[in-house]
């Protein structure tokens, strides 16, 4: 059976394809420590175990469920936005449910992209915006992020270029993978730059709690619904990560314009996660500052194995990963790490699978725990 011409476009996942390379070399007894993704290794709160567990009792639990999820669920997102970033939205019509929000990634792109139009996605970023782009049949067209301009796009001078066929620009921040953050006069350029060309923007917002002083939403800037839709998931914020809930916030016609492709696509996420979900977005300050606790120690010690390697590295990055640049006169990002893989058995990410703005740059993940770090440091 031949397979669609799509599947020409993307190749697997760098990390589905390298984790099986790293399980075999577990598999043959090697000590191998994986600092390569950002997969917690966290609990969710007891607070949040305990719902899920009492909510599978319920009657109607293991029914079909709403595509727009639980009311309740909505509301506890609406005043999770209103309380942490001082944004209002509608909960019956400004917020779906998903579950994870990668899968949203896909259900925009359907959305709102037709064959050939053309999508704005960083370099670096995340690889998901492009393999999408790519599945869909619109066309990629990248952006420079670099570290001099604060991994911020020169907006001057994408306005130089046609900008006829954009539908849509994708941007993370605070950013994937370099840790970047934007203040509010840069979003609020974002904004007027995706209104002024009509232009859907879409900020993919996950870290925005992990080592994050300042939490900030693009909806937070003024007219940005109009242009704007953010995406946020509790897989980072409350180690949530395999129980695969997120969500997309906007104004009402784009929250049906996705619905419209969510609906034909799932049956609903499960009602205990739903109801898991509500119990950790009404977590205290005291989980933040927990969090925060425990991922400042960790990334103290990995700045001593960045150290170790001759890298640099920005200390006011947030996120749970650090973001590295390699010695100068180093080999390749990926050569570089391949030698550190089959000499120390430490697993890193190159920079370049996140584009070619990567190459000289690796990161580690900070879902690692400390006395895997300190090994790893003594391995040096």
């Amino acid at each position: 059976m031949i397979t669609a011409d799509r599947l020409k476009t993307v190749q697997e996942y760098y990390f589905s394809r390298k984790l099986r390379e790293v399980r075999g070399l577990i598999n043959e007894g090697k000590p191998i420590i994986n600092m390569g993704i950002g997969s917690p290794d966290l609990a969710p709160s007891p607070e949040v175990l305990e719902t899920l567990k009492d909510a599978i009792t319920d009657i109607g639990a293991h029914q079909y469920q709403s595509y727009q999820g639980l009311p309740e669920l909505r509301a506890a997102i609406s005043q999770f936005y209103k309380d942490k970033f001082a944004v209002e939205t509608d909960a019956s019509s400004e917020i779906l449910p998903l579950m994870g929000s990668k899968e949203g990634i896909m259900h925009i792109g359907m959305a709102f992209l037709n064959e050939g139009d053309e999508v704005l996605l960083p370099n670096p970023g995340y690889p998901t915006y492009t393999s999408v782009s790519k599945l869909i049949g619109a066309i990629p067209r990248t952006y420079e992020l670099k570290e001099e301009n604060g991994w911020f796009p020169d907006l001057q001078e994408l306005e130089q270029t046609d900008l006829s066929k954009v539908k849509v620009m994708w941007v993370s921040y605070p950013h994937m993978p370099t840790g970047a953050t934007a203040s509010k006069e840069k979003l609020t350029q974002l904004v007027d730059f995706a209104r002024k060309h009509g232009i859907l923007l879409v900020n993919d917002n996950p870290y925005s709690f992990v080592l994050s002083q300042n939490p900030t939403s693009i909806l937070s800037i003024s007219g940005a619904k109009d242009c704007a839709l953010e995406l946020n998931s509790l897989s980072k914020t409350f180690n949530m990560a395999g129980w695969r809930v997120g969500m997309v916030l906007g104004n009402k016609d784009h929250i049906n314009a996705i619905l419209k492709v969510k609906s034909n696509m799932d049956s609903g996420m499960f009602y205990g996660i739903q109801k898991g979900a509500i119990a950790a977005l009404k977590s205290g300050k005291e989980w933040f500052n927990a969090l925060d606790e425990v991922y400042t120690k960790r990334r103290e010690l990995m700045f001593q194995l960045a150290d170790k390697l001759g890298c640099s590295y920005d200390r006011n990055a947030v996120g749970m990963f650090v973001w590295c640049k390699l010695p100068k006169g180093s080999v390749g990002s990926e050569k570089f790490i391949d030698k550190v893989l089959e000499d120390k058995h430490i697993f890193i990410a190159p920079g370049t699978i996140f584009g070619s703005n990567g190459e000289g740059y690796i990161r580690f993940s900070l879902c690692v725990k400390e006395e895997k770090i300190k090994e790893a440091i003594e391995r040096f």
